[in-house]
């Protein structure tokens, strides 16, 4: 059999129908690859063979024992049933015990006379060593070299436990890992020899017996180093040939122009930019001005003037002839980003209308419910290339939307977007258009070079002079509600001051299909907190809450809402009085999450903090201290002190550094949900590496790629290489497909 084929095997030859179908149908397991690489989640010491009188406490054991007696008792009324059986071995005596259903194999095998091998681990029970419910193996003391051998096959022994299904259980798996074991040795090894050697990695068919059936505890580390390293190495060659790819596209140089627009913009600045601000916006104008397309990722803390960075790289492509695109997540963000441009370019913004600057563009906002009219003229601008910058939602993907000349894309907050929306909108330029994709989730390196791995990173971490510190507190509504009643007190304290405050409720309350947008924040949000599974009370919803807040503490106030489901119009209306302060608390969902900009917001009261995840509430916290006055942030939960929850929330109170806690979120929803969507492929195939704890690993795997990448991006010279690199790709395109 060729080297490939045997791990392209199906399951069902080897293993027989019944179990090939629930491996594929429960576990997405379909070749003897596949098999191969379910790894062992963790392994059970037998512990060495032990005299009974020198057990330790607390310790995995194995004895050899003769069963001196067992019997059966009764308690709770006969409801309950207990085997205790007394072993003996000359040194000492051990009670075992069974409970429940798992007594009547032992009760007809574990006869007085019977010697057996036990393991498990020591504790103790009414003063007296005990083992409950152990493994045991019987033994023929008949042929004692046959008994010698049982033993030491027994004991010591690291007994893989593998992520198994109500349908199949571990042992069963570890039985059908046996029989596809001998195709380890045809495993197609990807790393180049010389990496290999180099790097002192055992070679991958050893790997994969070790990690399967290690002998040792330092076989499972050798086989863990080398296939985290593979994991790691295939996917960044996979990612350094897409950057490599992307060099080799051309693109129009957009360099900007001097007395263009951007200079103009730049003159009526009232603030000099941040460091961080010039440093970022050089690195975007080097890219802009090289002939290969741009693709590079801005990472900014909520509120680090992102927003500007982005703008100002717009105007430098409208000034080199181009058009500039940005893409929004939701049409509230679109709308906002449309007035604050509007704003900030003031008679810039007006080419070619009256009263319009000169050197002025023109910017249009395209979105999915805009009137016939108004879209036809939207799109008209775009075609003849009289609007120099669009912003919009996906509604900008369509097939009918034309562009004159698109020079650069900015995508604003990325999780949002897949790999393939980013493609479509690319295609829309008469050569790939330069590509600046925004974040104000600050994501951690490690997660960034492997979800992010075909973007160069730019990261702002430095605030904007002016901007004021939030404090930020756990309201425990359930233990104290007196801290809830002062909670609105300080928001109608902040009224009184002049200043406006947000409350957010994780749901809208108006008994239609209860999630914002499809799919749902709600979902999200309950899956954000599993621990309150438990809660049945649904979450507090926006309609309830402002009502509440209107006949209760804050009446007299003027309290609105602005939840996703509203009408465009609607939505708009609530914004623009917010912003222009005839709005004193504006009661939202999370549609206010990234983006929304109210210098006078000072406060936000979050209700029920613990059904969001650590990131949201740290997107929701940046919408107040966006001003002069210092800014409040109150987490307000039911979640009880001790609970996860809790600790969470606490975690966000302590900390407004969003590098920390995003690193705590990962630590919590591990990489399933962080990776998430946002690159086709790479969930499926991390299966030893964490992206959170492999931070070295994926450093010098990448260096190593960029390098093997550089010298053969073809790997013209690495067959082996390119075969798992082409299995990986697969596994993308598939899921691209699936997704398309």
């Amino acid at each position: 059999m060729d080297r490939v084929s045997s791990f392209d095997e199906p399951l069902k030859k080897l293993l027989g129908g019944a179990t090939a179908k629930v491996m594929a149908e429960h576990l997405d397991l379909h070749t003897v690859g596949d098999l191969l690489h379910h790894y062992p989640r963790r392994y059970e010491e037998r512990g060495k063979l032990t005299a009974l009188a020198d057990l330790p406490l607390d310790e995995h054991v194995t004895v050899v024992a003769q069963v001196a007696d067992a019997r059966i008792l009764m308690f709770n009324n006969g409801r309950g049933k207990r085997l205790e059986v007394t072993l003996t071995d000359g040194s000492g005596r051990l009670q075992l015990v069974f409970f429940g259903h798992g007594v009547h194999k032992p009760h007809k095998e574990l006869l007085p006379g019977r010697q057996a091998m036990f393991a498990g681990k020591v504790s103790v029970f009414n003063r007296k060593m005990q083992l409950a419910h152990p493994t045991y193996q019987l033994l023929d003391v008949s042929d004692a070299d046959e008994a010698t051998e049982a033993v030491d096959a027994f004991a010591g022994r690291l007994l893989p436990i593998y992520p198994a299904c109500k349908q199949l259980d571990s042992w069963r798996i570890a039985k059908a890992v046996d029989a596809v074991l001998p195709s380890a040795r045809d495993a197609v090894d990807p790393l180049p020899a010389s990496l290999r050697e180099g790097r002192g990695f055992t070679p991958l068919p050893e790997a994969l017996l070790k990690v399967h059936r290690p002998q040792t505890k330092a076989d499972i580390e050798d086989a863990k180093a080398r296939l985290k390293w593979d994991e790691a190495f295939v996917l960044q060659v996979a990612l350094a040939r897409r950057r490599y790819a992307d060099t080799q596209l051309p693109a129009a140089a957009r360099r900007p122009v001097a007395d263009g627009l951007l200079d103009a913009f730049d003159a009526k600045l009232p603030f000099t930019l941040t460091e961080g601000q010039e440093k970022v916006s050089k690195e975007i104008f080097d890219d802009l001005a090289t002939e290969h397309p741009m693709h590079r990722l801005l990472q900014g803390e909520v509120g680090s003037g992102k927003t500007m960075v982005a703008l100002r790289a717009m105007l430098a492509v409208v000034d080199a002839g181009g058009q500039a695109a940005m893409l929004a997540p939701t049409e509230v963000l679109a709308q906002q980003h449309h007035r604050s441009i509007t704003e900030m370019l003031g008679e810039l913004a007006e080419g070619g209308m009256l009263g319009g600057s000169e050197q002025g563009t023109k910017v249009v906002l395209l979105t999915g419910s805009m009137g016939t009219a108004a879209r036809r003229q939207a799109l008209l601008d775009l075609v003849t290339g009289e609007a120099g910058i669009v912003i919009g939602t996906h509604a900008l993907i369509e097939d009918k939307v034309q562009f004159h000349d698109l020079g650069l894309v900015v995508v604003d907050e990325q999780h949002r977007f897949g790999v393939e929306q980013r493609d479509a909108l690319r295609s829309k330029g008469k050569q790939p258009p330069h590509l600046l994709v925004m974040t104000a989730t600050p994501i951690p390196r490690t997660v960034a070079m492997t979800v992010f791995g075909d973007l160069e990173t730019s990261v702002l971490d430095q605030l904007p002079a002016g901007r004021s510190p939030i404090a930020s507190h756990v309201v425990p509504a359930k233990d104290k509600p007196h801290f809830l009643a002062r909670a609105w007190e300080r928001v109608r304290e902040e009224v009184e001051n002049g200043h406006q405050a947000y409350v957010v409720c994780p749901r809208i309350g108006d008994d239609a299909e209860e999630a914002e947008g499809k799919g749902g924040k709600k979902a999200k949000a309950k899956k954000a907190a599993p621990e309150e599974d438990g809660d049945k009370r649904p979450p507090l919803a926006v309609l309830e809450i402002a009502d509440e807040l209107r006949k209760g503490p804050l009446a007299g106030l003027t309290v609105e809402v602005l939840h996703g489901r509203m009408h465009p119009d609607e939505k708009d209306d609530v914004m623009r009085r917010f912003a222009a302060g005839d709005v004193d608390v504006l009661v939202a969902t999370t549609v206010i999450e990234v983006g929304v900009n109210v210098p006078n917001a000072t406060a936000m009261v979050i209700m029920d903090a613990d059904r969001f995840g650590v990131s949201q509430l740290h997107q929701l916290r940046g919408r107040v201290g966006r001003g002069s006055a210092p800014g409040l942030c109150l987490l307000v939960s039911e979640a009880h002190e001790a609970s996860p929850a809790r600790a969470r929330l606490s975690a966000v109170a302590a900390t407004l550094d969003g590098f920390e806690l995003s690193r705590i979120d990962l630590e919590q929803r591990r990489e399933g949900d962080v990776l998430g969507q946002a690159q086709s492929g790479v969930r499926s195939s991390l299966r030893m590496l964490t992206v959170i704890d492999d931070e070295e690993v994926i450093a010098a795997a990448r260096e190593e790629a960029v390098a093997i990448v550089a010298a053969d991006p073809e790997l013209e010279h690495l067959p082996e290489l390119r075969t798992v690199l082409a299995a990986l790709l697969d596994k993308e395109r598939e899921e691209y497909l699936d997704k398309g």
